[in-house]
């Protein structure tokens, strides 16, 4: 049973989301604001957050941005549940580390099925895959969801993981961006392609070795180079 905290303020949405969960099997706690939800993270780290964006105190992207700048609880899913529909707003929320990101209003069904395609594919990496994948100075340790450079530990969110682990893996093959959606967030992703390319830009970012390493395909997708 997957542990889920469903951190939103509006008392109706929270039973509703909780409601589907339970019934999916997952255990549910609810917080409503947004100072507590951090506190109840570090207190308590759960499998998997859905994080509202619109919170008292503490909004869910300063939330988002905090979780994810602590080491314990940096690489927990996340989530985002919000009203806001724009482009704009969900690469914002993705560039703070979130998993994905669901816009209100929203089926109750879809927002389960996200959940469960998050978790299942972070535990079938982990069963797939024992033991390390090394890229040039890159160490992935599948089992503890670990990446260390030179002995340095680099950390990633869940995502972030679950990608380069996908790339490294299909090393030398180009790979659509339709086809990372299916395979690295499990389902047919309808906040578009752009999340891809978000994600690949965060892993250049946190491991340079990467900036050049992997390739851009023009208006398709990308390659990671064999080495």
């Amino acid at each position: 049973m997957s542990r889920v905290l469903v951190v939103e303020d509006e008392k109706d949405i929270a039973e509703l989301v909780a409601h589907y969960l339970q019934r999916a099997g997952h255990s549910v706690e609810t917080v409503t604001h947004g100072n507590k939800a951090v506190a109840r993270v570090k207190e308590s780290a759960p499998d998997l957050i859905v994080l509202d964006v619109m919170l008292p105190g503490m909004d869910g992207l300063l939330v988002c941005q905090a979780l994810r700048a602590d080491a314990a609880t940096a690489a927990i899913p996340i989530i985002m549940l919000t009203a806001r529909g724009a482009e704009s707003e969900r690469i914002a929320g993705l560039e703070l580390g979130a998993d994905d990101y669901v816009t209100k209003p929203f089926s109750p069904r879809e927002l389960t099925a996200r959940v469960a395609a998050l978790l299942r594919r972070i535990n079938r990496s982990s069963a797939r895959t024992t033991g390390r994948l090394i890229y040039g100075p890159i160490n992935i340790d599948i089992e503890r969801h670990s990446v260390d450079v030179d002995n340095a530990e680099v950390k990633l969110t869940a995502k972030e993981f679950l990608l380069l682990q996908y790339l490294v893996e299909h090393r030398g093959r180009v790979l659509s961006r339709d086809l990372l959606l299916t395979d690295v967030w499990g389902y047919q992703y309808t906040g578009g392609t752009r999340t891809v390319d978000v994600h690949i830009r965060r892993l250049r970012e946190k491991l340079p070795v990467l900036a050049d390493a992997i390739v851009t395909i023009k208006q398709f997708g990308y390659r990671l180079d064999d080495r």
